[in-house]
């Protein structure tokens, strides 16, 4: 198997301008939860956590799943430091159907060679009525990289979430920044759906 690219970064991850990022999806999404604290969060491909661990105190229980076992671990130290009794990591291969919700997913779904699967794979693991929030780059033509999707068009998006069984799907542009995909400016979307 290769080595995990995500595993190598893990240590090094946190850099100012992802941590800014983050803080301003997070606040973005928050707008978007239930109002009912009873909830499971399922951050999907959390990386270091960093946008889900500002949701501590939103929700019941919070579930950090990715696939570098590296990044799972910066979420448990960072779990243990701060003492969230609430939270723990999975691999996502652990994860099981109808697990969660609420999933979030933030700047995943690029990285994901077929992630029209990944979205069937995500309607499975929300319970009943769960919802969906996916944050990720609007389609940018001045981006090119062989392993990662230059972002993504709302009708795209609305037609991978459709497909997998998605209702009341609704997409916008949240925010426009200066060189944060690849060196390039570019926006980013949200977009809300339910199981």
């Amino acid at each position: 198997m290769s080595e995990n690219v995500f595993d190598r970064m893990a240590g090094k991850y946190e850099k100012e301008e992802r941590i800014a990022l983050a803080n301003t999806i997070a606040a973005e999404m928050k707008k978007y939860f239930p109002h009912d604290a009873n909830n499971i969060l399922l951050d999907y491909g959390c990386g270091t956590g960093l946008i889900g661990l500002q949701f501590k105190d939103d929700f019941k229980k919070l579930i950090f799943s990715d696939i570098s076992g590296e990044m799972l671990k910066v979420v448990d130290e960072k779990i243990e430091a701060h003492k969230i009794g609430n939270a723990e990591t999975k691999h996502t291969e652990e994860l099981c159907s109808e697990e969660a919700d609420v999933i979030i997913v933030s700047l995943v779904m690029l990285h994901v060679p077929d992630y029209r699967e990944l979205i069937k794979k995500l309607y499975d693991i929300l319970n009943e009525s769960g919802q969906l929030l996916i944050a990720d780059f609007d389609k940018n033509d001045s981006v090119y990289h062989e392993k990662v999707h230059n972002g993504f068009t709302h009708d795209e998006m609305e037609s991978a979430l459709a497909d997998a069984g998605f209702k009341n799907i609704d997409i916008k542009t949240f925010y426009h920044g200066e060189k944060v995909f690849m060196k390039k400016d570019a926006s980013m979307f949200i977009a809300d759906a339910r199981k």
